[in-house]
């Protein structure tokens, strides 16, 4: 593809930011950051001062701590109700359900305070202090069962933990939906050296998580079973001290993003606006006639215009302007086009949302049965040493690490030569083959689980016979989980990307508690706990049956996705799809942030014969086409020329200073 550009530069690093009154003038400097940040004295961040990897090590190590508290209470927290608390299998099953439902849904209101009123930093600190505070659970519980029936927990000690329990639900939620938004404000987007370390840091972080599971799952869950419960909740309250110390050195070299204002409020405005419209017969005509501000940049903070789309049209009421003297600074009342259509994109992932939280239903199980099962199995790993049985989990975390690598290293090069797509498949299609292959991971369960209950000793049948269930598990998440982020991170506008991180996250959260209220339901339909299917002693259960339940949810979920993917409209959905594409033009459009793309393709009309048509679409709405870093300069940058790859694959960024309508041609 031909260019005037020297070779190796694809961007002009001395490019004139356009949004002079957003940024100091001292942003010219190549030095400085282009993206809004500032330092810690509250000066646009310098490059060679702040941010990177002088930062990024601080980040990781907090989200290491984190992950290894969360998951040492998690798996621990089953056995520690039914031994130290006195509860029933049932009951405890439940309430460490709720607990995680709870830290995971929260995780709204934690983007929610980044995002309106702290920032992403000072959320973190706040959360992370929550958190280490509340990681003290083992002061107060009831005498060691000596005699049955048990000495059940007081109402005191109860309370206690619960309320301990709330609060690292808490801090999870404070701290997980703007940890990794931390990490990626230490690199500036527009810099093409920063992009590229900023996907490698994103590796390291999803690498960290990990680390934190593993130490969790196994070191924590041994020191536990040997040393006690002093010993297994006193080490994560020493990990998230230390992470906070860590957090605070750093406190020097981080990049601060303001925050941006909450969308909620947004929301609930063309809420308002639209049915006050609506009540006073008011009628949608042209889109012409749509409220919209003048200038380049949106009235959003930080966020880029959004073009019109034709769905949900009665919202479009909140943007029509019925008085010409009307008070167009009350957005209660009147509401531009950006703010409409930044609520549309939001309620038009909820069905995608919706489908898939189900496929949570069966993750419950890992922190829940499974550990209960791994427990009365023969643990045993040769003559000396005998497995945690919280630890048996940690094969999923392990099938993740090795799945991921195999997945983009060999599985996407043989899809994406197949049919094109720059990533394989597309997210929506990932997102359907996890829901696929965890109907098959319920189903090998249910059938270990007979399996274990027929066997004339059950007792001294192998752990490792649930490999098989969580290593498909391990499968299911890494199709699935990495779906949903690449599909809400697509669909999600400049200033709602901290709630989509959270909406996936809270989707953790709400089918636990979904997995708590059928857990209750299948007790009480089948006998209770004494002669229900889900007893106390596994052994007289029927949790093989709980699994097919299990298994069927999935099976109806997945046929419920298939038609909720065929059915959704993003943004990209107005843009044709390209066939023996001949050449690609980018025109730097001369409407603020909504840089076009003229595509110009083959296409087959009605008599069999190629013509040649030309389509524009907003780039931004072309997010598969795209890669993150340049998705990103586009909504940076509006005078940037785009130039695509033929083959789709990639694309690659000309900037041409205060270009408005210059052209590249192949």
């Amino acid at each position: 593809m031909g260019s005037s550009e020297p070779a190796g530069n694809t961007y002009d690093k001395s490019f004139i930011q356009p949004s002079m009154d957003k940024f100091e003038v001292e942003s010219l400097s190549k030095n400085l950051v282009s993206n809004g940040c500032v330092d810690f004295r509250g000066r646009t961040a310098n490059k060679l001062a702040t941010g990177g990897w002088k930062a990024s090590p601080f980040i990781i190590v907090n989200e290491v701590a984190e992950r290894l508290a969360f998951f040492a209470i998690a798996v621990n927290m089953v056995a520690y109700l039914v031994f130290e608390m006195h509860q029933s299998l049932p009951t405890a099953a439940t309430h460490v359900s709720d607990w995680i439902g709870a830290a995971y849904v929260l995780t709204i209101f934690g983007a929610f305070m980044a995002d309106a009123y702290l920032g992403r930093f000072k959320t973190i600190i706040l959360f992370s202090c929550i958190y280490a505070v509340a990681t003290s659970i083992d002061s107060l519980r009831p005498p060691i069962c000596t005699a049955r029936p048990c000495i059940l927990a007081t109402n005191g000690q109860t309370a206690f933990l619960y309320g301990a329990l709330a609060l690292i639900a808490l801090g999870t939620g404070g701290i997980k939906p703007c940890v990794s938004s931390f990490g990626a404000d230490q690199f500036d987007e527009a810099d093409e050296k920063e992009a590229q370390k900023k996907y490698a840091f994103f590796n390291w972080f999803f690498f960290a998580i990990n680390m934190g599971a593993l130490f969790g799952i196994t070191l924590l869950v041994y020191i536990q079973e040997k040393a006690g419960w002093v010993w297994g909740f006193g080490i994560p309250t020493a990990a998230m001290l230390g992470s906070l110390i860590v957090l605070a050195v750093g406190i020097p070299f981080y990049r601060y993003q303001k925050p941006m204002g909450s969308p909620f409020t947004r929301f609930l405005q063309v809420i308002v606006a639209s049915v006050r419209n609506h009540c006073r017969g008011v009628e949608v005509g042209s889109e012409d006639d749509l409220y919209e501000v003048k200038t380049k940049e949106s009235n959003i903070l930080g966020a880029s215009k959004l073009p019109y789309t034709a769905q949900y049209k009665f919202l479009d009421k909140a943007a029509v302007v019925t008085n010409s003297e009307a008070n167009t600074n009350n957005p209660w009342r009147l509401c531009t086009v950006t703010q409409v259509e930044e609520f549309k994109s939001f309620i038009r992932v909820l069905p995608i949302w919706a489908s898939t939280i189900a496929l949570s239903l069966s993750f419950s199980q890992l922190s829940t049965f499974f550990i209960s099962q791994a427990r009365i199995m023969d643990r045993s790993l040769g003559p000396n040493y005998k497995i945690p049985a919280g630890s048996i989990t940690v094969f999923s975390p392990i099938s993740t690490l090795f799945l991921v690598p195999i997945y983009e290293k060999l599985i996407v090069p043989i899809l994406r030569k197949h049919n094109g797509h720059p990533r394989g498949i597309t997210s929506l299609q990932r997102m359907g083959v996890g829901v696929f292959v965890s109907i098959f991971a319920m189903g090998s369960a249910a059938l270990v689980e007979k399996k274990r209950r027929d066997d004339s000793m059950p007792l001294t049948m192998s752990v490792f016979w649930l490999l098989p269930q969580i290593f498909i598990m391990g499968s299911a998440k890494v199709f699935t989980y990495v779906g949903q982020l690449e599909f809400f991170y697509n669909e999600a506008t400049d200033g709602t990307r901290s709630i989509s991180s959270a909406m996936f996250l809270s989707e953790i959260g709400i089918g636990s508690w979904l997995n708590t209220a059928l857990v209750k339901i299948i007790v009480g339909a089948t006998g209770g706990e004494e002669r229900g299917w889900l007893r106390n002693d596994l052994n007289k259960s029927r949790v093989d049956y709980f699994y097919w339940i299990l298994a069927g949810i999935n099976m109806v979920n997945f046929m419920v996705f298939l038609w909720v993917a065929w059915c959704f409209k993003g943004k990209g959905a107005t843009m044709p799809a390209l066939r023996d594409p001949t050449h690609f033009d980018g025109v730097a459009g001369s409407d603020g942030l909504n840089v076009e793309v003229a595509a110009s393709h083959g296409v087959e009309d009605d008599d069999g014969e190629d013509e040649l048509v030309e389509s524009f679409h907003p780039v931004i709405g072309g997010g598969d086409v795209l890669a993150e870093q340049h998705r990103r300069r586009i909504d940076l940058h509006p005078l940037i020329v785009v130039d695509l790859d033929p083959n789709l694959s990639e694309g690659f960024i000309s900037l041409f200073g205060k270009v408005r309508e210059r052209e590249r041609f192949n």
